[in-house]
């Protein structure tokens, strides 16, 4: 490595950027397990090489190892450890949760979710997918699960020259996967859904939302609720379980919305509490714009996936939240999210900030979230940061 580099590793961020490389592998060792070393020849690094990649070297451990089942299973039983010290897994009242989280967890390009007794895995890179069979053979050992689903549906893999894959790689193929959260019932479509079939990131958000309706109808009015990007359903879901009135999910997705109204009799919520509507949000919102919800739900997909993105984006960001701030009555909430990475905090705040000013009205903010902790944030790895959540109370 140059030395000028070597502090990217003394500091234990798990990117190597090609540049940084003086002499690299051989581009026939596309996928496999490498060293760093210095000048001086110390290894200070193991792990996955990619030649396509501009990051060069994904970094398992910071010096030498050895890259092998026991190692796999020691770094995937440590993750799982400290989600049980969350709270999370069999026999608590949260059996849906992120048992990896990639770099966070000193594993690149492995994502494992589980639900109840079924694993889906993630494998976004060549040296991840060199291991599959390691690390099922290991998942197998930790977990025994009924199932492990593979979803490296991922667009990401194109810059590795991988192939998108979604496949049964132990069990049978469930149509929908049962589990709980802070004990409400859920289903996951583990084959087809969106990311590995569940949002579970907006699990504490979920949470919260159970407490906010059953406050404001303190004040003596029933609570109407706006689902918009709702997909499952499942935010809609728990400000019903908290209290609200009705909800009215909107999704571009038929399928998403049927497995809306699966989750709401699951839950014992009536047909008319729980209506949807399939159409394109943004031509719903221009064709809306009466204050007529107590809660108004905004959690879009990315819309800034790469920095080339980020004024458009920033646009439809928008456009979004100052359509939907039209819709919260006097008093009511507006939650809302962007998992984009590449939009911060800050330039969220800041669109917030002008469609407020733009429409005239006062936020205030009860909450700031982010993803939940079975997707930490790692010191060591900013760059796992993506969810942010905005819970504001709007003053006409």
């Amino acid at each position: 490595m140059h030395r000028e580099r070597e502090a990217t590793v003394a500091f234990r961020h798990p990117w190597v950027f090609s540049g940084a490389i003086d002499e690299p592998p051989n581009p026939a060792l596309h996928g496999q397990i490498v060293q760093l070393v210095t000048e001086d020849g110390r290894i200070t690094g193991t792990g996955t090489y990619s030649a396509t990649s501009s990051i060069a070297v994904r970094v398992f451990e910071f010096g030498d190892a050895v890259i092998d089942r026991g190692w796999l299973t020691e770094r995937i039983g440590t993750a799982n450890a400290r989600r049980r010290l969350l709270g999370y897994g069999p026999g608590t009242d949260t059996t849906g949760y992120r048992v990896l989280f990639a770099e966070s967890d000193g594993l690149p390009g492995l994502v494992v979710d589980r639900y109840g007794d079924v694993l889906v895995i993630q494998l976004s890179t060549a040296g991840m997918d060199a291991l599959r069979e390691t690390v099922i053979d290991v998942l197998l050992d930790l977990f025994q699960p009924a199932a492990i689903i593979e979803r490296s549906d991922l667009s990401v893999r194109r810059e590795e020259r991988l192939e998108e894959v979604v496949a049964v790689r132990h069990g049978d193929a469930p149509a929908r996967v049962p589990f709980t959260e802070w004990g409400v019932p859920l289903l996951a479509d583990v084959m087809s859904g969106q990311k590995t079939g569940f949002f579970l990131d907006q699990k504490d958000l979920r949470k919260l939302l159970r407490t906010l309706p059953e406050r404001l109808s303190a004040a003596g009015r029933d609570v109407s609720v706006l689902n918009l990007f709702s997909y499952s359903g499942t935010t809609g879901l728990a400000t019903l379980l908290g209290g609200a009135t009705h909800v009215h999910n909107v999704d571009g997705s038929e399928a998403a919305l049927g497995l809306g109204q699966e989750h709401a009799h699951l839950n014992g919520i009536n047909e008319d509490r729980f209506t949807t509507e399939r159409t394109d949000i943004f031509q719903w919102l221009s064709s809306h714009a009466d204050p007529d919800f107590d809660i108004v739900l905004v959690d879009p997909p990315a819309l800034i996936k790469s920095q080339r993105d980020t004024e458009h984006g920033r646009r439809a960001y928008h456009f979004l939240n100052r359509a939907a701030l039209r819709l919260v009555r006097d008093g009511g909430l507006l939650v809302t999210s962007s998992c984009s990475h590449y939009f911060p905090e800050e330039d969220f705040m800041f669109e917030l900030r002008r469609a407020a000013t733009t429409l005239g009205v006062i936020l205030h903010t009860l909450a700031s979230m982010r993803q939940s902790p079975d997707h930490p944030l790692s010191v060591y790895f900013p760059e796992a940061a993506y969810l942010k959540t905005l819970v504001l109370q709007v003053s006409r």
